[in-house]
């Protein structure tokens, strides 16, 4: 983890994108290649937080229409 993160679950999803957003403004504007490479850790960071949010709640959508057919089908 990178030491500027902070805890990443304390911010919304929205908050996440802005993060995102406003770092690869950054990264594009930085001319420091050590200054690059951080921000990259950073993106990296940010990411894999968002990516992991939207799998957990792609798997709990699955998991609620699952149960939702359950009622639906009735075999006599």
């Amino acid at each position: 983890m990178h030491p500027l993160v902070g805890n990443l679950k304390d911010l919304t999803d929205t908050q996440l994108e802005e993060k995102v957003m406003k770092l690869n403004r950054v990264y594009f504007i930085a001319t420091n290649e050590d200054v690059r490479r951080q921000i990259i850790l950073l993106l990296d960071e940010l990411k894999l937080e968002l990516e992991s949010r939207y799998n957990q709640q792609k798997i709990k959508m699955q998991q609620d229409d699952d149960n939702d057919l359950d009622g639906l089908i009735n075999v006599s």
